[in-house]
């Protein structure tokens, strides 16, 4: 079935087309890169911030439908980036393809510095646009994320036979440790902190607890709102032994969000988890790595039909009652019903009841499902790195060592 272009308005030939691996074909224009791109299409809720989705590692291998119809109109700038690893690793992480329901607008923001879709030709992102994007995210709450391929051509010409066998190939991302391919090649620091109108982002002094972020695709954000609470913040590969952690002498440690199947990371993720949990560090997990602390204490993870992608999903609280607005991007969930004795579930999902936390009863180790440094409450979740904050400054200095 090929689904051709809504609207008209372009009196020209398709020269772009999405081919899922059940054959269905969506037909519409390119923009940004030229070629083809194979990955897990999923959809995102959310109305802005496309630049930040995009940019996110955890969307590595993943081709992204935008709901919202209207994108660009903001422009793209240098601030706005959140893959702060691909300045430290030589494979690209983030977003493979954009998929549009209108062209992108021209930019009107006094912040914009390049054009939607000159930036993503530069950073090799294809754009499709002018298909029915409410379509194809039924088709995907009805039957789950399909493999597809995206493909843009200036001439137009396709072998959709081709194209349909390169989506039914693909190994998918389960079983894919993505992590290890986008974690930094090297350890560094990190002291952006806030950003503020004229001056940019901060430079923050470091002068506060040291903490370690373990990075399986960390999103710049998080180790900004760590560095705006003064901490000291080193980022180290994902394959880092937890000896060498350990002899950085730190305060507590963060396990970074990040792409593809927890199951596979966790097989060099458990050793150094669990000799961190035994030598009572602080921890604290976000996404991915929520799901990694999960599977290190013994729990399960399973593969999500539509998975979370958006900025309006409420969590709930289980402690206080509360209910945050939060920002999310996972296809693999935690099964609750796994979580041994001495885990206790912290937070639900309001849309599905899925698990979107967890602490240990007897140690200052807690994670979460969602990104508490996005902004879509705008500061709903904030109170978590407080907490973690607090969890390392009420330890005597250098107890855990």
């Amino acid at each position: 079935m090929t689904a051709q272009p809504k609207s008209q308005e372009h009196q020209k030939p398709t020269n772009a087309l999405l081919v899922l691996a059940d054959g269905t074909v969506f037909a519409g224009f390119g923009v940004g890169a030229t070629g083809q791109a194979v990955g897990e299409i999923c959809f995102n809720t959310a109305m802005t911030g496309y630049q930040e989705i995009l940019t996110d590692p955890s969307y590595t291998d993943q081709l992204l439908c935008f709901t919202f119809p209207h994108l660009g109109i903001t422009g793209t700038n240098a601030d706005d980036t959140e893959d702060e690893t691909t300045r430290r690793s030589t494979v690209p992480s983030g977003a493979r393809g954009v998929i549009m329901r209108a062209a992108p607008g021209t930019p009107a923001n006094w912040r914009s510095q390049e054009a939607f879709t000159h930036w993503l030709a530069r950073r090799g992102i294809i754009g499709l646009y002018g298909i029915d994007t409410r379509a194809l995210t039924i088709h995907i709450r009805r039957n789950g994320m399909p493999h597809g391929v995206i493909a843009h051509q200036t001439d137009g010409k396709f072998d959709i036979v081709t194209l349909q066998a390169k989506a039914k190939t693909w190994a998918g991302l389960e079983n894919a440790d993505l992590a290890a391919k986008v974690s930094t090649n090297t350890t560094y620091e990190a002291r952006e902190a806030d950003w503020k109108l004229d001056t940019g982002y901060q430079h923050a002094p470091n002068t506060g607890a040291h903490v370690v972020v373990v990075d399986y695709g960390t999103k710049s954000n998080i180790l900004r709102r760590l560095a705006a609470l003064g901490c000291k913040v080193s980022v180290v590969s994902c394959t880092t032994e937890a000896a060498d952690i350990l002899a950085m002498n730190p305060d507590g440690v963060l396990l970074s969000n990040g792409p593809g199947d927890p199951a596979a990371t966790a097989r060099h993720a458990n050793p150094l988890i669990t000799t961190l949990i035994d030598a009572d560090m602080p921890m604290f997990g976000i996404c991915l790595g929520h799901q990694l602390l999960a599977l290190a204490l013994g729990a399960k993870t399973k593969k999500m039909e539509q998975g979370h992608h958006g900025a309006n999903h409420p969590v709930k609280d289980l402690s206080t009652g509360k209910v945050e607005i939060v920002s999310m991007n996972h296809g693999f969930t935690v099964d609750e019903t796994s979580l041994p004795d001495g885990v206790i579930a912290t937070h639900i999902s309001l849309f599905d009841g899925s698990n979107c936390g967890l602490r240990l009863a007897d140690k200052p180790v807690f994670s979460v499902q969602y990104h508490p440094e996005a902004s879509p409450g705008p500061q709903d979740s904030f109170y978590l790195f407080e907490q973690f904050n607090r969890s390392m400054g009420s330890l005597p200095s250098n107890a855990h060592t």
